[in-house]
């Protein structure tokens, strides 16, 4: 007697990994909302002004990366000439520092075994902080 049993094996993993992207989201919940409160509170401080319009919501795309990590890809694409000016700008006055900042972050976590999917996290918040305009979230 031959028993089969067909399982999509990539849907099955597809709904681990969704299972697992749901977890570390949660266990990351507590810990990133001071960061994402922070960024929130940053955009609106940019959006005050009409210059700062721009920064308020690549402030506000970095305080969703913060807050749900886990599941998503950042995409660099300079479509335009307006987002390299505004890239460059942004590096100079906070990307820099904050690439920095989170670069640190993800080594340091990296270092304990239990940290490394927060560390792989904070790396994908540098390569976001160095370079927001013209960047995607997916």
């Amino acid at each position: 007697m031959k028993i089969e049993i067909n399982i999509n094996e990539n849907e099955t993993k597809s709904e681990q990994n969704t299972f697992l992207y749901i977890l570390g989201n949660i266990i990351n919940l507590p810990f990133a909302l001071a960061e994402a409160f922070t960024w929130a509170i940053c955009g609106v401080l940019w959006c005050i002004t009409i210059i700062g319009i721009p920064f308020g919501v690549q402030c506000f795309k970095m305080a969703q990366l913060a807050l749900w990590p886990f599941g998503k890809t950042v995409v660099l694409k300079n479509d335009s000439n307006v987002s390299l000016f505004f890239n460059i700008f942004w590096l100079f006055f906070t990307g820099l520092e904050m690439a920095i900042i989170y670069l640190f972050e993800g080594i340091v976590l990296c270092i304990t075994l239990i940290g490394i999917p927060w560390g792989l996290q904070k790396f994908k918040m540098a390569k976001l902080a160095l370079l927001p305009f013209g960047a995607e979230i997916n």
